[in-house]
């Protein structure tokens, strides 16, 4: 469906890639991703009111998803949101949806995260904006979850609200997320390699339980980590860029992992780990030369793997999902829930 096919009305949301667990907060922290080039890495849903409802695929990785024969995840979270305006009082559409794949599927980068939550603001804004934060957390959760085995927000969290996001309890049970600060000389180098994880998967190599002493390394380095962060020790923070919970189990599962990682440190990162679920990998590096320098040894690890990568060097995109058309606006800069 071409745009000239929209009814007059029309929006186009974008919802930035993210960084899930983001090394030392297995489900719980996640950084959406602002290439340094300028460009847009994330997925565009265009949304309009339309006689019938309606959906359209396209994109550069929209192939990747023809075959599946699930409702796509727009579709998900568009049956969501209407559920939910009806529960208020409000019924809303039909809307005509075009979804615009521009992350690779499996990735490690909150691909799925991406679409659900472009498509929860384009709806927003067709609609009014009638939903709080917290509810479309727990409508984007839940829309993920359909296809990833559970409800994380550590994705839909930083892709909807932008910067490095912690999941924390809410109020009456509902999800909540707080932004954590970061210093905005330190980059972040994502590189994916040509290769497919589904989430699920990565979650099936998982222990059920794990050990009690992982588990209180787990807690006690995210706890250094939040608290690096909040204190400025970079020495703390370095440290604590790491995941001592699921990285070994994953690590298996992604050829080339071990050597990518190695070289990274090697060449001056601070930390290095798995993106999500994998199979990307993400380094924090302390400046674009250091950057350079990481991103190439990053894809000399996946090459000596065969594997072809791509590689970004990003800040965080501070605003998260936002309008780009018909006025392009952030939509959630100052909320927090």
């Amino acid at each position: 469906m071409m745009e000239r096919d929209l009814l007059p009305g029309s929006v186009t949301a974008y919802a930035p890639a993210s960084i899930g667990n983001f090394a030392a907060g297995f489900d719980l922290l996640g950084a959406a991703l602002a290439p340094l080039d300028g460009s847009l890495l994330g997925d565009l849903v265009h949304a309009a009111p339309a006689s019938e409802p309606s959906f359209n695929l396209e994109g550069p990785f929209a192939e990747a998803l023809a075959g599946d024969t699930r409702p796509n995840l727009v579709q998900r979270a568009a049956d969501l949101y209407r559920e939910a305006l009806k529960a208020l009082g409000r019924p809303a559409g039909p809307f005509a949806l075009r979804l615009e794949k521009r992350l690779p599927v499996a990735s490690g980068l909150g691909s799925s995260a991406s679409s659900v939550v472009a498509t929860l603001a384009a709806l927003q804004a067709l609609c009014g904006d009638p939903l709080g934060v917290p509810e479309l957390l727990e409508l984007a959760g839940r829309a993920e979850g359909s296809t990833s085995g559970g409800i994380h927000l550590d994705n839909v969290a930083p892709s909807l609200l932008g910067g490095l996001q912690l999941t924390v309890p809410g109020r009456d049970g509902k999800p909540a997320a707080r932004r954590l600060p970061w210093p905005a000389d330190l980059l972040l180098v994502v590189v994916h390699p040509d290769h497919q994880l589904p989430t699920a998967q990565s979650r099936a190599a998982l222990p059920a339980r794990p050990a009690w002493a992982e588990t209180v390394d787990f807690a006690g380095n995210l706890a250094g980590f939040v608290h690096a962060l909040h204190t400025g020790d970079w020495t703390l923070l370095a440290r604590c860029l790491r995941d001592p919970l699921v990285e070994a189990h994953r690590a298996p599962l992604v050829p080339g992992f071990r050597a990518a990682q190695a070289g990274a440190l090697a060449a001056g990162a601070l930390g290095c780990t798995l993106s999500g679920s994998g199979p990307s990998i993400f380094a924090v590096a302390g400046d674009e030369a250091d950057a350079g320098l990481v991103a190439a040894a990053l894809q000399r690890g996946f090459a000596g793997a065969g594997l072809a990568s791509r590689a970004w060097i990003c800040a965080l995109d501070l605003e998260g999902a936002r309008l780009l058309s018909p006025v392009p606006r952030p939509l959630f800069l100052e909320a927090q829930p």
